[in-house]
C-alpha cells in the first residue's frame, strides 16, 4: 500500500492516489477520549447519498472523530462506535496522514478545499473520491462522493460504435490530432490525446484539462490569460503552445479552441482540438510569425505589432520597454489608451477598435504609468485586413522621442517617415505572400514529405527574417549592400545545417549595392538552389570538405554575374532537372522577375549554376510601386 499526491495547479486541486489499500491497516482499535453525544441532523446525514464524517479540533493538531459515513464504515466493515469519540491520529494514522495539512488550512482560513482520491487495485482504478472540506461552527466536515469503476456488457449496435471509433482514433494516431469535448465541468478525451502526451489514458482525466497541466512554464501566462479571456466576444482561439511530456519531451501543438455559451454569457461546452506539429528533437521548431518578432527583439524604440486588435495579440518586446510594463504583467484591453494624452487621437483607436476605420497612421503622446513628468512622442501605425474569412491586423509602434527641436523637426517630416514604415509593412505582406505561394505549390508537390516543406521553409523564412532585420530601421532601401546579406545568409545556414557538415562560403564584390526588389528575390534563389545542393550534391554523410560556395562580381558596371558551385557528385540527368522539378521552376520564376539569366554550368568536380542580372532596373521598381500604390487606393 502506498500514496501519491500531485496539486492540479490549474484547477487549484490536491489529487490523491491510493495503490492496494489494506483495509486491515485503515482504522485501527483505539482508547476513545471522549463520550460523545449525537451529531445534529445525524438522521438526515443517513439518507444522503454522500459520506458526511464530522471531525471536532484537539490541541496538538489533533481531532476527534465525530461522526465516519456510512459508505466507509460499510467498506470497511468497521462499526461507527469502534471510531467514534478517538482521535483521529490514533484511529486512522493512514488518512490522519492525508487530511492533517488540509484540516488546518480549512480551521484557519475558513475556505472551502477540493480533493479527488483514487483508490487503485494494481494499474487499475476500482473507487474514486470527489471530497470537499470545509468548516462550520468549529467543526470540520468531510463531504465525500464515491464513484465505482464498472464494467458493461455492450450490446451490438454499441460494439459498432465502439468500432467506428476505433477507426476515427486510428485516423487520429497517423494524423498526430487530438481533442477533447467538455460539458458539466467534465472532459473527454480522443485517444489522439494520450499518443500525443505518451501515456495511456487515467480515470482522473475527465476532471482536468490534461493539456494544459504539462503546458511549459514560459507558455503558462498565456494560458491563463486565454482561460481568463474566453467569452462571447472571443469564443475561439488558435496558437501553438509547448507542453513537456510525463517522459521529458517538448512537444510543439497547434492549438484551435472552441466555447459555446448561453444566452446569458455562461460557458455550456467547450471543445480542443490540437495536432502535434513538432519536429525532430535536433532542429528547432518556431511559427513563421516568431522570424517576424525576433527581427525586432533588439531594438527598444520600434515594436512590431502582431494582431494589435484581437486577444490573439502578439508584440515583439520593444513595445513592453516603450510603456515600460513588464511582459508577464501587461493586461491587453482599452485601459492602455488611457494614456495617451491626445483627445482626438484616443477617439479615432477607438474607432479602429470598433471596426468604424481600417487603418490608422498618428503621432501622440503617451504618459508612462499615466506619469506626466515621463512622456514619451510615439507614431502609431495600425492596419486592418482580410486574410481568407478571418480578420486580422499587422502595425507598429515606434518611439521617437527627442529634444524638442528634435521633436518639431521629427514632426514637420512626418510624411516622410510615414512612407516608410508603409513600405517596411507593404514588405512584410509581400513576404508573406510570397511564402505562402511556395508553401501551396509544396503541399501538391511533397505532400507526402512533411519535412523535406519545413526544411525549404525553414531556410526561406532565415533568410527574410534576415533581409527584414537589416532593413528595418534604414531609410534606404535602394543602395543596400550585398556582401553582409551574404555573409550573414551563410552564417544561418551554418547554424540551420550543423548536423550536416557543410562548409559555406561568399566571396562577393564589396561595391555591389542593391534595391531591396532585386535582394529579395536573389536571396530566395541562393536559398532554392542551396537547398538542392543540401539533398542532392552530398549523399555520403561522410564526405570530406563538403562545400557550397558563391562568388558575386560585377561583369561591367550595370550587370552581375552570380556563381553558385558544390563539390558534391555532381548533376547526372539535366533534363529531368530542367523539365520535372519545383525547385527549378522556383528558380526560374524568380530569375525572371530579377530580369536575369540563368545557366547550368559544365563542371568536372560537383554541380554549378551562373545567373546574370542587372544592378540597376528602374521599370521593375516602379512596377513594384505602381502596384502597391494600387492595392492603397483599394484599401
Amino acid at each position: 500500500m502506498h500514496v501519491e499526491k500531485q496539486y492540479r495547479e490549474l484547477e487549484k486541486i490536491e489529487e490523491i492516489r491510493v495503490y492496494n489499500i489494506d483495509k486491515s491497516e485503515v482504522f485501527h482499535i483505539a482508547e476513545p477520549v471522549k463520550k460523545l453525544d449525537g451529531v445534529r441532523f445525524s438522521n438526515i446525514m443517513k439518507h444522503v447519498p454522500s459520506d458526511i464524517n464530522v471531525f471536532s479540533p484537539l490541541e496538538d493538531d489533533d481531532y476527534l472523530v465525530e461522526r465516519i459515513g456510512w459508505n466507509m464504515l460499510e467498506r470497511l466493515n468497521i462499526k461507527e462506535e469502534d471510531v467514534k469519540g478517538r482521535k483521529f491520529s490514533e484511529a486512522s494514522p493512514f488518512y490522519y496522514d492525508i487530511f492533517k495539512n488540509t484540516f488546518k488550512e480549512v480551521y484557519e482560513t475558513g475556505e472551502t478545499k477540493a480533493m479527488r482520491i483514487f483508490y487503485y487495485i494494481s494499474d487499475k482504478i476500482v473507487t474514486l473520491a470527489n471530497i470537499h472540506i470545509l468548516c462550520d461552527e468549529g467543526k470540520i466536515f468531510i463531504i465525500s462522493d464515491l464513484k465505482k469503476a464498472d464494467n458493461v456488457t455492450k450490446t451490438a449496435e454499441e460494439q459498432q460504435l465502439e468500432d467506428d471509433e476505433n477507426k476515427a482514433n486510428l485516423i487520429e494516431y497517423f494524423s498526430q490530432t487530438g481533442s477533447y469535448y467538455k460539458k458539466n465541468d467534465e472532459f473527454i478525451w480522443t485517444p489522439g490525446i494520450y499518443n500525443i502526451i505518451n501515456r495511456s489514458k487515467e480515470s482522473g482525466d475527465a476532471y482536468y484539462n490534461i493539456i494544459f497541466d504539462l503546458v511549459v512554464p514560459e507558455d503558462k501566462p498565456l494560458v491563463e490569460e486565454l482561460l481568463k479571456t474566453m467569452s462571447p466576444e472571443t469564443d475561439t482561439y488558435e496558437n501553438i503552445i509547448r507542453i513537456k511530456t510525463p517522459g521529458g519531451h517538448i512537444k510543439y501543438l497547434d492549438t484551435y479552441l472552441y466555447s459555446k455559451f448561453d444566452e446569458n454569457g455562461e460557458e455550456v461546452s467547450n471543445y480542443g482540438l490540437f495536432k502535434d506539429v513538432s519536429v525532430d528533437s535536433h532542429k528547432h521548431m518556431t511559427r513563421p510569425v516568431d522570424f517576424m518578432l525576433n527581427g525586432f527583439n533588439h531594438n527598444s524604440k520600434l515594436s512590431l505589432l502582431v494582431e494589435p486588435l484581437s486577444r490573439r495579440y502578439e508584440f515583439s518586446e520593444g513595445f513592453y520597454k516603450m510603456i515600460e510594463i513588464p511582459k508577464n504583467e501587461y493586461i491587453h484591453n482599452r485601459d492602455v489608451i488611457k494614456n495617451i494624452i491626445e483627445d482626438d487621437i484616443r477617439d479615432e483607436i477607438d474607432e479602429l477598435i470598433d471596426g468604424e476605420l481600417n487603418e490608422i497612421n498618428c503621432v501622440f503622446t503617451y504618459k508612462v504609468n499615466g506619469d506626466i513628468d515621463n512622456c514619451k512622442i510615439c507614431e502609431l501605425f495600425i492596419e486592418r485586413f482580410k486574410y481568407g474569412n478571418q480578420d486580422h491586423s499587422i502595425g507598429f509602434l515606434t518611439d521617437i522621442t527627442l529634444s524638442r527641436k528634435k521633436q518639431q523637426e521629427l514632426i514637420k517630416s512626418n510624411a516622410t517617415k510615414n512612407i516608410l514604415i508603409k513600405e517596411v509593412h507593404h514588405r512584410v505582406k509581400n513576404n508573406l505572400q510570397v511564402l505562402n505561394s511556395f508553401l501551396n505549390l509544396e503541399r501538391r508537390e511533397y505532400g507526402d514529405n512533411p519535412n523535406r516543406i519545413l526544411d525549404n521553409m525553414q531556410a526561406r523564412l532565415a533568410s527574410l527574417a534576415l533581409l527584414h532585420e537589416k532593413t528595418y530601421n534604414t531609410e534606404d532601401f535602394i543602395n543596400i549592400n550585398l556582401e553582409d546579406y551574404m555573409k550573414d545568409q551563410d552564417s544561418t545556414l551554418e547554424m540551420l545545417f550543423r548536423a550536416k557538415d557543410i562548409n559555406f562560403t561568399s566571396e562577393v564584390d564589396p561595391e555591389i549595392h542593391l534595391s531591396i526588389d532585386v535582394i529579395t528575390p536573389l536571396l530566395l534563389i541562393v536559398d532554392e538552389l542551396t537547398m538542392n545542393a543540401i539533398k542532392h550534391a552530398f549523399p555520403d554523410p561522410d564526405m570530406p570538405d563538403k562545400t557550397i560556395s558563391k562568388k558575386i562580381d560585377f561583369i561591367d558596371e550595370h550587370i552581375c554575374e552570380l556563381i553558385l558551385r558544390d563539390n558534391g557528385v555532381g548533376l547526372k540527368d539535366k533534363d529531368a532537372l530542367v523539365n520535372h522539378n519545383l525547385g527549378w521552376e522556383i528558380i526560374n520564376n524568380l530569375t525572371r522577375q530579377i530580369n536575369g539569366e540563368l545557366e547550368i554550368l559544365d563542371c568536372e568536380v560537383g554541380t554549378g549554376f551562373k545567373i546574370i542580372f542587372p544592378v540597376n532596373f528602374d521599370h521593375t521598381i516602379a512596377y513594384h510601386r505602381e502596384l502597391w500604390e494600387g492595392e492603397s487606393d483599394e484599401d
